[in-house]
């Protein structure tokens, strides 16, 4: 036992310090937010009798709190007559014995139909981190409470005489799932999600229980769309600290090496231009651009500094990437880079002289980032 709980506390450990490099941006109300279809069956638990099984249909609305948390809201509804009631038999003066159909029938198009609220953890960006985008492939657990409501009035098998056996017309049910997502789409905004789970009617016996002949096992099949958040993307936007911190600390290091000189540096204010800006001076003006780790993508901070620049100014962009992956890799996502942000100022009416990407260039800048300079 203690082995097993010391092995949990080095888990956890390893998880807080996988994640506690990478920041992530602060969202507004309806960032992160997501709708979604679902189609599938559910059958007995105890397994005593798999057919026929219950269609079920569904719709959900979620929203993800971090890349790990998130809350949906969840409805169905149930096509079947093989659920949650199991069968009896009884007795009735002057009507005699009797057996109860295993699971009941109604005349109700919807047998019954649930509303719930479900907690939704990512395990693989818990345990793997979240590196600024959705994997291919996640898996998430799904569990929540919803209130399950049957249609119509359930009867015996065969009439008897004048009476009528109802069941509870309402029902808590607890739901414990896995959800297998696939993520698809140029910014995994599309996800298609295999849910199998078993729901349990917690009180059809009367006391709150967890009782297999009162479950479902089901496999549901789903789509979900991510909407598309404020900062341009579809999901959060992360910032690798601990690699900014590296980088801070090998520059401090290199100047500590340096031998101690006094540096005199002449400043000249250079005007600032903007949209109005009729007639570009030849004063050197810089911007920086920041970049989400891997992304050549321009979110609403880096377009914002862009806008103020001029619009007939003539430019000059330099582009540059982070540590992380290859030199191939990174100079070509520089050049990305710096593709985007010639791009957009051509589409304000600027001019570009010329846009490089450099790939990684230690001393020279932080990382991810394109400097615009008027020439």
């Amino acid at each position: 036992m203690k082995k097993f709980i010391l092995m949990l506390v080095v888990m956890f450990t390893t998880m807080l310090s996988v994640n506690a490099q990478v920041a992530t941006e602060n969202a507004k109300f309806f960032d992160n937010t997501y709708v979604g279809v679902e189609i599938g069956a559910t059958t007995p638990f105890n397994f005593n009798s798999w057919f026929p099984v219950n269609p079920v249909v569904g719709i959900k609305v979620g929203k993800e709190l971090t890349p790990v948390f998130g809350l949906e809201v969840e409805g169905t509804a149930v096509f079947g007559d093989n659920i949650y009631r199991r069968g009896f038999s009884a007795s009735i003066p002057a009507v005699g014995s009797f057996n109860m159909h295993k699971n009941g029938s109604t005349n109700t198009f919807f047998k019954a139909t649930t509303v719930g609220l479900n907690g939704v953890i990512n395990l693989s960006n818990l345990v793997l981190g979240y590196k600024g985008t959705p994997r291919t492939f996640e898996m998430k657990t799904n569990t929540g409470f919803s209130w399950l409501h049957y249609f119509g009035d359930y009867t015996p098998t065969y009439p008897i005489g004048g009476y009528i056996l109802l069941g509870k017309s309402n029902v808590l049910v607890a739901k414990t799932a896995i959800d297998l997502a696939f993520n698809l789409g140029t910014q995994k905004q599309h996800s298609i999600v295999v849910s199998p789970g078993i729901y349990w009617g917690l009180n059809e016996e009367g006391n709150i229980k967890f009782n297999k002949n009162y479950a479902q096992f089901g496999i549901t099949v789903g789509y979900i769309y991510h909407f598309k958040t404020s900062n341009g993307t579809h999901h959060f936007k992360t910032y690798d600290v601990g690699a900014m911190t590296d980088e801070i600390g090998r520059l401090n290091d290199e100047l500590a090496k340096k031998s101690k000189e006094v540096i005199v540096e002449k400043i000249v204010n250079a005007p600032t231009t903007n949209a109005t800006d009729e007639h570009a001076t030849g004063f050197g003006v810089n911007e920086t651009v920041y970049f989400a780790l891997n992304s050549d993508e321009l979110d609403a901070r880096a377009k914002e500094t862009l806008d103020k620049l001029g619009q007939n100014g003539v430019y000059a962009v330099d582009a540059y990437a982070s540590s992380e992956g290859s030199t191939e890799y990174n100079l070509a996502l520089s050049q990305r880079r710096a593709d985007a942000v010639k791009a957009y100022l051509e589409g304000r009416g600027a001019r570009v002289d010329s846009a490089v990407g450099h790939g990684v260039q230690f001393g020279t800048t932080t990382g991810r980032v394109a400097i615009v300079r008027l020439k």
